[in-house]
């Protein structure tokens, strides 16, 4: 922490230039009341020239071990493709910084446990950036559920996808970014564990590639989870799928849930005997209250919004989903 202003000093690894996130994370950390940027690291001269024109202020490095022995860096904040999330996090812990990850976390459950064994062991914040938990949608669908408008969820289904060639990039490529599950999969797993937070008994795992031969990834993955008091979700993400089906689709107690890709949702439930159907409205979308959320963990002592522990259990679907594919057995969760 700066001595002078109490901020806490934050460096972005990764600056560019896969959807700018680089500058963006700049952006909302300086929106955060306690927290400010003051470095950033990127191994492409290009993507360093523009942090230096659109950052003017802050340092710039090349070599991430000059970058790691800047006394004035407090947190790092992890901006790279999924296959070397692990590595430069553990770097970071073991340098003493705390450390944010975009998501994915990583690409293994022990991958996960050792980052979080390590941040324990040093009392180092450590925290994936689910900024999408966040997203206005996801949060007023978990506001209706939270209200028991439909009683207990017992079932989820999730889909994601179309029919459509993937971009040919790293993201489409298995070994760095571990797989299709791997993108957009580590939002809906997410989002999905919070509509139902139980205890995970198992995952049952679909991988097909099929169509798509220019790419590694995968062209379509599904896991279904089943919890321990026998609720289940099903998540499906495909790029071959010529007729998709709804966002989310979940069941209650009491009601339903149907979600199109829209402003608002469907609920489907009852009042006074009478069956009734609601339209609700989307709430507002402002990832950069991740950063004010953290800032009042790490300087006023809140509770940290997203624990590693919960991330953890987001790798364990994406990890046994694909293990489960492969053995044709449902797969059992270890750390529950």
């Amino acid at each position: 922490m700066d001595p002078v202003t109490n901020e806490i000093r934050c460096a972005v690894v990764g600056y560019g230039p896969a959807f700018g996130m680089g500058k963006r994370h700049l952006e909302w950390l300086s929106m955060a009341d306690g927290l400010r940027g003051v470095a950033a690291c990127d191994k492409y001269p290009p993507n360093l020239e523009s942090a230096r024109i659109e950052y003017p202020d802050i340092r710039t490095y090349s070599d991430y071990g000059y970058l790691l022995a800047d006394q004035n860096v407090d947190l790092v904040v992890v901006i790279t493709p999924h296959n070397t999330h692990f590595e430069l996090a553990m770097q970071a812990l073991k340098a003493g910084k705390h450390v944010v990850i975009e998501k994915p976390m990583c690409v293994t459950i022990d991958q996960a446990t050792e980052l979080i064994e390590t941040a324990r062991a040093s009392n180092l914040v450590l925290t994936v950036f689910h900024n999408r938990r966040r997203d206005g949608d996801f949060l007023a669908i978990k506001e209706v559920i939270d209200r028991g408008v439909i009683g207990e969820v017992f079932h989820v289904e999730a889909f994601m996808g179309n029919y459509s060639k993937p971009g040919d990039w790293w993201r489409s490529d298995k070994e760095i970014s571990g797989g299709a599950f791997y993108d957009w999969g580590a939002h809906v797993v997410d989002w999905v564990l919070h509509f139902i937070p139980d205890k995970m008994e198992s995952v049952t795992g679909f991988f097909h590639k099929r169509v798509w031969d220019h790419c590694t990834n995968e062209d379509q993955t599904q896991a279904i989870i089943r919890f321990a008091d026998g609720k289940m979700a099903d998540i499906q993400i495909s790029s071959i799928a010529y007729a998709g089906k709804p966002r989310f689709r979940i069941l209650g107690t009491k009601g339903a849930i149907v979600d199109n890709y829209s402003d608002s949702f469907k609920v489907t439930t009852e009042h006074e005997g009478y069956p009734a159907e609601l339209t609700v409205k989307y709430k507002e979308t402002k990832w950069e209250d991740y950063y004010e959320s953290l800032a009042r963990h790490m300087i006023d002592g809140a509770p940290l919004e997203v624990t590693p522990e919960s991330t953890r259990r987001v790798i364990a679907v994406l990890e046994l989903s694909e293990k489960s594919s492969k053995s044709g057995q449902a797969e059992p969760v270890p750390f529950e």
